[in-house]
């Protein structure tokens, strides 16, 4: 996901604005185990580089069929890519190592505590003081974390801290990025500018991965191919489109609480589909991360 870049035009709520938020909430989410999966089968700087730009092109091409423009002023150049490292390249390769040690449900809900840090970051760079809302959010994230965290008991494993601290910075980076475009707006059309931002941004880690990763993609699955092809397509074409198609239909605030179904429907796939525990730890980390999420989005 890249930051946003052109708010709704509308307030007003439309069954297909809902119908392309469930969509998109469901591409993303469904992701999450997806690519948990694929780690078994390739390492993850390559898997996150090579199915972003992939994505990114197709992105491209939707882009142009649609007749819109994929020109970039010149004078724009250093803050694109300024966003796609912040929002793409950070987000990709440390949700990507991450996954190696954490679950995939999670890796989702400590991910999407993203409009927590948002709110807080909007202190220091746009000037607004953090109100009650804002700081009953960062309470319930917190502890959120905390059950995340310590959900196995006092004992934290290496691995899961770094997973965790891995997922953790991924997310305050994204967070960093959507606060400084809202300071710094990016003004290209919003399917132009994350086609751009996802293509930038994966361009290095698919570097980094060719050179200190071993890949085989001949050992690839048919399972493999098929989820390969579901990260490329779903998660970076279809769900990009049906989020800006929601966003031209649905008032910001509800399409950005609408994504707080992204880490539930992880969570659950990942339960299904990976055999993740889903008890009583996991779901009241999921509730408080979910309140710190919609409260810090409302405010």
């Amino acid at each position: 996901m890249t930051a946003q870049t052109r708010p709704a035009a509308t307030a007003r709520i439309t069954p297909a604005g809902l119908v392309f938020l469930l969509t998109t909430s469901i591409g993303w989410g469904l992701n999450w185990p997806v690519t948990k999966y694929l780690l078994s089968e390739l390492p993850p700087l390559s898997l996150r580089g090579v199915t972003g730009i992939a994505g990114a092109a197709l992105l491209a091409v939707v882009v142009i069929a649609r007749g819109q423009s994929l020109r970039v002023p010149t004078a724009l150049w250093p803050r694109l890519c300024l966003y796609a490292f912040l929002n793409v390249t950070c987000w990709m390769a440390l949700m990507g190592i991450a996954l190696l040690w954490l679950p995939a449900g999670e890796a989702s809900m400590i991910a999407y505590t993203m409009p927590v840090w948002a709110s807080l970051l909007a202190w220091p760079i746009l000037g607004e003081r953090p109100n009650g809302l804002r700081i009953i959010a960062l309470i319930l994230a917190f502890g959120g974390l905390t059950v995340i965290l310590g959900g196995e008991g006092i004992s934290i494993t290496p691995e899961k801290l770094t997973g965790f601290i891995m997922v953790l910075s991924g997310a305050f980076a994204f967070a960093l990025g959507a606060v400084l475009s809202k300071k710094w707006p990016l003004p290209l059309p919003p399917m132009t500018a994350a086609a751009w931002q996802i293509g930038l941004g994966c361009l290095p880690v698919g570097i980094a991965g060719l050179l200190i990763e071993t890949s085989h993609f001949e050992q690839v699955t048919m399972l493999g191919w098929w989820l390969l092809g579901y990260s490329t397509v779903i998660q970076f074409c279809v769900a990009y489109v049906t989020w800006f198609a929601a966003l031209a239909r649905l008032p910001a605030s509800v399409a950005a609480i609408g994504t707080t179904a992204v880490p539930v429907i992880g969570v659950v796939a990942s339960s299904i589909a990976l055999h993740e525990p889903l008890g009583l730890v996991q779901i009241a980390a999921l509730v408080l991360t979910l309140g710190g999420i919609v409260l810090a989005t409302r405010s």
